[in-house]
């Protein structure tokens, strides 16, 4: 049935003390970035928010509020929500606290994937999956949903009883999540020193 992106911003953004998704580094807030960078990837693309940020995304981009039932779970409710509204489809969902992510780590990652999987995320150094840089296909909705109704929210231990695809990029960095202050102005010192030398 095609390929849905999903732009995850739900989370509380507590360490960065202002919302993740509004921040900018490419001349437009997070949340619009990402989803231009899965735009030429997927059939549709999908901007995922809590209830609070709704009135804060202004775009183009179809909105997907977390449904009541799976509010304030974490990045769990976004996907539950995702396969309640669209059960036949896959999903690459990715979110939006990762500035150093390009469309090209996105392309290589999705055709990393093997034709029998049911899922895949980058996998880091401390050899824990990325939940939030990863691919669902339509056939684990089921099965995420019998997780929540066990009372598991991690998606990381859903990867792991999936036997998820393991994807390592050539660059680290691209998996870097931005959470703080600091680490914002890191990355955006970073980001001004290697496009404008």
């Amino acid at each position: 049935m095609g390929l849905i992106g999903i732009v995850v911003c739900g989370g509380e953004s507590s360490r960065m003390g202002t919302d993740k998704s509004q921040l900018v580094y490419f001349e437009k807030p997070q949340y619009e970035h990402v989803a231009d960078l899965l735009s030429g990837l997927c059939n549709e693309t999908v901007i995922s928010c809590n209830a609070a940020q709704i009135g804060r995304i202004e775009t183009e981009y179809q909105k997907l509020i977390d449904l009541p039932q799976f509010s304030n779970i974490g990045p769990i409710g976004a996907l539950l929500t995702a396969f309640h509204t669209f059960p036949e489809n896959d999903f690459l969902f990715i979110g939006c606290d990762y500035p150093l992510l390009a469309k090209t780590d996105i392309s290589l990652f999705y055709d990393s994937i093997q034709e029998d999987s049911v899922a895949a995320a980058f996998y880091n150094k401390h050899e824990k999956y990325e939940p939030l840089l990863s691919w669902y296909s339509s056939k684990t909705g089921l099965d995420l949903f019998r997780h929540f109704k066990s009372g598991d929210l991690s998606l990381q231990s859903f990867l792991r009883n999936a036997n998820a695809d393991k994807y390592i990029p050539k660059d680290e960095t691209v998996m870097q999540s931005v959470d703080t202050p600091e680490d914002s102005a890191r990355v955006t010192e970073f980001l001004k020193q290697k496009y404008n030398g």
